[in-house]
């Protein structure tokens, strides 16, 4: 199934990386997050990508040219100005790098994708968060209850870590708990092409147009992920995806060994 990664924003929370860089560039455990979460899809056996760039988009174009090109053993003929590649370790992926526009917001950069999507249902994701959602399931769950559109909800967890009180002593420290009962729009969505009579220009975004609409229509389901969902939006969330990656503790990594 074709996978659809928002990659243009301007990711200005975390500007102390994203000002030489597009935040899917940012990297976890030395991968930018958007190689993890391509390999979270390929996983499930979806590995077609368009890539709908934005913000400094050369950088991303540039990454997967070097990963092909500099990949494996080299042999250079200088005289001829020939080079051959041997052997290497690529991931049998197909990735379309998009142009759609510097100023586009989230709808409009999936209507610009219109003509590559319009053949079948398709997944769209964000290229900053990664989670250890079931894509077999959501999938699944998408097509039973045959609706135009599917969002995954999570509750994201609470950035601080709990009390567990004794009268006026502390009896222990709790992990950082989910935050209340709140779901919110967590990302790794899914559509019919009937989504693009949603959308009408590059000004519509996916979340304040086309699924507010969607919803009202009756056209929206929700598949609920109670599972590890992390967006990076902060240097702290950054931190924090580092540190899980350096313990080998990093609930998304679903996929085998690097």
């Amino acid at each position: 199934m074709k996978v659809v990664v928002l990659a243009g924003g301007l990711g200005t929370r975390l500007a102390e990386e994203t000002e030489v860089r597009p935040k899917p560039m940012v990297e976890i455990g030395g991968h930018p997050i958007l190689w993890h979460i391509l390999k979270h899809y390929s996983h499930y056996g979806h590995k077609e990508f368009f890539i709908a760039l934005g913000y400094k988009g050369e950088c991303i174009k540039r990454y997967f040219l070097e990963r092909v090109s500099l990949n494996g053993d080299m042999t250079l003929h200088l005289p001829r100005g020939r080079m051959e590649r041997n052997g290497g370790d690529l991931e049998n992926w197909t990735v379309h790098l998009i142009d759609t526009g510097k100023e586009s917001t989230t709808g409009g950069r999936v209507r610009r994708l219109e003509a590559c999507l319009r053949q079948g249902t398709f997944m769209v994701t964000y290229g900053d968060g990664v989670a250890d959602i079931d894509l077999d399931e959501l999938l699944a769950f998408h097509q039973a209850c045959g609706r135009v559109a599917t969002v995954t909800a999570v509750r994201p967890p609470a950035r601080y870590g709990g009390l567990i009180f004794n009268g006026d002593l502390v009896a222990k420290f709790t992990e950082k708990p989910q935050a209340g009962e709140g779901w919110i729009n967590g990302g790794y969505l899914v559509f019919e092409p009937a989504l693009f009579d949603y959308l009408s220009g590059d000004a519509d975004s996916l979340e304040g147009h086309a699924l507010e609409k969607l919803a009202a229509d009756g056209q929206l389901a929700a598949f609920r992920h109670p599972g590890f969902w992390q967006c990076m939006d902060t240097l702290r969330d950054k931190m924090h995806l580092e540190s899980l990656w350096q313990r080998g503790n990093a609930p998304w990594k679903i996929w085998g060994q690097v």
